[in-house]
């Protein structure tokens, strides 16, 4: 089975690509090799990368690369919170590389990202998509007092696979971080790929392990390839396919789900909402 890419309006992304590089800013639509990043970056909208482009971690589905980071940015937080206003949004996806090397596993920076982007429009709904912070529950809570909108954390794959997909992640550290952020009251989202060589009976278990969890929002999309050495497309999902895995997550009491091939864990959800 295959499927066209999408189109992508080269003008559009040519001109948001000045205004982020013009305010010193990454975003993930980038560095990841997002394919929805014509249709998004059109609308002006755009998930900002923070604490730099490289990562600790460096998993085997992911186009961002793992090298030695940079320090962080002490004024990126406030350079974001000058973009969302100029940009028009009314809500802003913040999320990261993973930053193993820092002591707060950049949690502190996260917070400061929250707060800047509230201070100048408190109206503004903030979501922050964060590493595992190493399961390390004070940590989480620094992101936690900064009050975001919705804390999302990916589950990224099946636990069979995590050793090939994630492999210095841990299934079971990421389902207690989501569990966590719930238990203090937060709205929770998380996102899984498809396609990664797990079996349908693997995808409907772990979202049976996310409805436990209680998590609000996911998103299940089509794993597409970033680059030649990264993991390699097991299976292309039908659109039929698609609808099952959707059926299966209302079925067991998902509140929120969005499901298809060009679905991605920051894409079409504002504040919980499908956008049009």
């Amino acid at each position: 089975m295959s499927f066209p890419k999408k189109k992508i309006n080269i003008s559009d992304i040519v001109k948001l690509k000045k205004d982020f590089a013009f305010k010193g800013l990454n975003t993930v639509c980038e560095s990841a090799k997002c394919p929805n990043i014509g249709e998004c970056f059109k609308k002006n909208t755009a998930t900002f990368l923070i604490l730099g482009k490289n990562c600790t971690r460096g998993c085997k589905f992911c186009a961002i690369e793992k090298q030695k980071p940079a320090p962080p940015d002490a004024d990126e937080p406030a350079k974001i919170a000058k973009a969302v206003k100029e940009l028009g949004l009314s809500y802003a996806v913040i999320t990261s590389v993973t930053r193993d090397d820092l002591q707060d596993g950049g949690a502190n920076h996260f917070a400061t990202a929250v707060r800047e982007i509230k201070s100048v429009l408190p109206n503004v709904k903030v979501e922050t998509l964060t590493p595992d912070f190493s399961g390390r529950k004070d940590l989480i809570d620094i992101v936690l007092n900064a009050k975001p909108d919705v804390f999302s954390h990916n589950i990224e794959t099946v636990p069979r696979l995590y050793g090939q997909v994630r492999r210095r992640a841990d299934y079971k550290r990421s389902l207690e971080v989501l569990e966590y952020v719930k238990s203090k009251g937060f709205k929770t989202k998380t996102g899984i790929m498809a396609g990664l060589g797990e079996s349908e009976r693997e995808i409907f278990d772990t979202i049976s392990d996310i409805k436990r969890v209680n998590a609000d929002i996911l998103t299940v999309g089509q794993y597409l390839a970033p680059a030649k050495n990264r993991c390699r497309v097991v299976k292309e999902y039908s659109p039929e396919e698609f609808k099952n895995i959707e059926n299966y997550a209302k079925s067991v009491g998902i509140p929120q789900i969005l499901c298809g091939r060009y679905v991605r864990s920051s894409y079409r959800f504002n504040g919980g909402k499908e956008c049009s």
